[in-house]
Parts: structure tokens; sequence; C-alpha cells
């Protein structure tokens, strides 16, 4: 019955009662769905007593888990680089005034996103959380809530999730995401407890100048108002040296201004006490946005799972349901590239 779910992703039909009815008429769907070609589909209550059941138990994240680990042993799924982000999803249930919600986390709720012009959408339903490999743009693990609950605060549980259920199987390098996750906290925790590279867009939170002895691209400045010249990372610590000693403008001051030393002025500066602002590599550099336009392959993978599958095809109540549509949405993409990835390895081979 499972096959038939997973059927019904990637058909993108729209209930229980449509499967069933396509079961009955398509002795090939009812074929590659495990059923008997002359043989009795199940009901439509069926289905949902099994639905049911699946709600309340893990066996279809491990089926989810066990796909994405075959994804990595068949080096479709990489790992070093992932990025994180939430997708709006409607709920089934009908519209609340906000104070008719029961606010328990469990619950369809009101929340707002800007899409990819800068709009603000309001909708009533749940968000669906990915973090997501950003090579493959394949799902690597979920978490559903309302959609009320705030981005930047469901990274750090979702970040825990996955390592809980790989151990070591990721080691991830760098993490990228959006300004709403631009939290210090995350930073924090990424470098210190995951050893990893946050790329995190800053969010100035109404602020109208960056932040006091930085420039626009995040790069410190001399008391004259000079660029700081990077020159190196030495453990935790970034230096940053007098742009004039280095021929790089004609400070008026002169380097006595800032130091009498020779060398010019130095600036050191542990990145890990302070990674919101200071980063390794640094904010805006080159490689800083190579990086971070990799993020843009959560796009593609939320993209992928409404449009050419079933996402956005709700049709259950309570979180727990919708979590398991949102998984068998992730597995039927993934188990797809699998499936085109082996058979373009076998046509390679003859």
């Amino acid at each position: 019955m499972i096959y038939s779910l997973i059927a019904m992703q990637v058909e993108k039909i729209n209930s229980i009662k449509d499967l069933v009815i396509k079961l009955k008429e398509n002795p090939v769907l009812r074929y590659s769905c495990g059923f008997d070609v002359l043989g009795e589909v199940p009901s439509e209550s069926t289905f949902s007593r099994f639905i049911d059941k699946l709600s309340n138990s893990e066996h279809l994240e491990q089926i989810f888990y066990d796909l994405v680990i075959k994804a990595k042993e068949l080096d479709i799924i990489d790992g070093e680089h992932i990025s994180i982000d939430s997708t709006k999803l409607d709920s089934y249930e009908a519209a609340k005034p906000k104070k008719d919600i029961t606010d328990d986390g469990t619950n369809p709720n009101w929340g707002m996103k800007k899409d990819t012009n800068g709009n603000n959408i309001r909708w009533f339903g749940w968000k669906l959380h990915i973090l997501c490999d950003s090579k493959s743009e394949l799902p690597l693990d979920i978490l559903v809530t309302p959609a009320s609950n705030y981005d930047g605060t469901m990274a750090l549980p979702l970040i825990e999730q996955f390592f809980k259920n790989y151990k070591d199987t990721f080691k991830p390098k760098y993490y990228a995401m959006d300004s709403a996750y631009d939290l210090d906290y995350v930073y924090k925790a990424i470098i210190n407890e995951y050893q990893g590279i946050p790329i995190i867009a800053y969010n100035p939170r109404g602020s109208y100048a960056p932040p006091e002895g930085l420039d626009e691209d995040f790069n410190p400045i001399c008391s004259g108002g000079y660029k700081l010249v990077y020159w190196g990372k030495d453990g935790n610590y970034l230096k940053f040296r007098c742009p004039h000693a280095l021929g790089r403008c004609d400070c008026p001051h002169g380097m006595n201004w800032c130091s009498s030393s020779n060398y010019g002025y130095t600036l050191k500066v542990n990145y890990k006490e302070n990674p919101r602002y200071y980063g390794y590599p640094l904010r805006y550099t080159d490689d800083w946005k190579k990086q971070y336009d990799k993020r843009t392959s959560i796009e593609r993978c939320f993209s992928r799972l409404k449009c050419y599958l079933n996402l956005d095809n709700v049709r259950s109540k309570g979180i727990k349901k919708v979590k398991v549509h949102a998984i068998l949405n992730c597995i039927a993409l993934i188990s797809g590239t699998i499936a085109i990835n082996t058979m373009k390895s076998l046509s390679k081979a003859a």
C-alpha cells in the first residue's frame, strides 16, 4: 500500500478516493503498486486506516532515511554543503481567526513569508522545513510545524535531528541559509557544536547603517574610515592591516594616526566570538558568495516537490498526517532520482 501512496504523489492524484478509482481502472498501475492485475484493491477506508497507522509510527521515516543513505552510497548525494529553508503548506482544515486557534504546536496557524519578489504571502496552515543537499538538491531531513513558527528558531532543531538520524554518515562543511536564520546562536552552534561554516545572509532588522567599525560589505574599517586589508587567518583569528601601510590608500594622517609601529595598525579578530559579523570566508567575498549561491538548491528542491510531485495537495488533517504527506513526496523525489541515475549508469555500462 505504501507503493500506492508514493504513486499517488508521482501521478499527482488529488485524493484517496481518486487513487482507488485509478487502481481499479488501470491494471498497469495496480500491478506496479504490488497488487494482482485481476485482484481487488484496498478500499478508501482501508487506505485511511493505513495512513493513520503510518502517522503514528516511524516506519515511513526510516524508509526515507534509508533511501537518502542509498543515494549517498551511489554518489548522488554529497552532503558537504547543505541548505536550510521552509515552504508554505496550506491546511486542509478551514481557516480560523487567530483568537480561536489552540496554539500548542500541533494545530495549523497563520503564517507569513516573502516570495521571490519580496511580496508578503499570508496563509493558514503549516511550514515544511527542509535540510537539503546542495549538490543533488534532494531533501535529507524535514520538520513540519504550524505556519506561525519562525524559520530561524527551527534551524538548530532540524540540524540536531539530522545528526541524530544519520550519526556519522554526513559531515557537512557549509550551512547556507537566508536572512531569516541570521541569529547569533545559530552561527555559534554551527561553528562550535557541528564544526561547520555558517553562510547566512545578514538581516539588518530595521537598522539603516552597518554595525559600528564595519563598512557595508562587513569589512572592518580604521579610524580614518578606510577599509582594512585582510591579511590571512591564524587559527581562530582573522588578521587585518592598515591600508596606507600596504599602499592601498593615501591616508592624509599617515600610519602614525592609528599606530606608532612601522608595520602599521593591525586588527586581530576571533571570528568564533562574533561569527555574525566576522566569518571565514569573509562575508560578501567571492568565496562567500559562491557558497551562498548554492542555497538556491533548496528553492529548486521545493519547486520539484510542488510542481512535479504532489506536495501542495495536502488532503489530511493534523500535523502527523501532514508530515506523512511530506515524507511520501520526499520519498518519491529521492527514489525517482535513484532510478534515473541507475538507468543512466546501466546505459553507460552497456
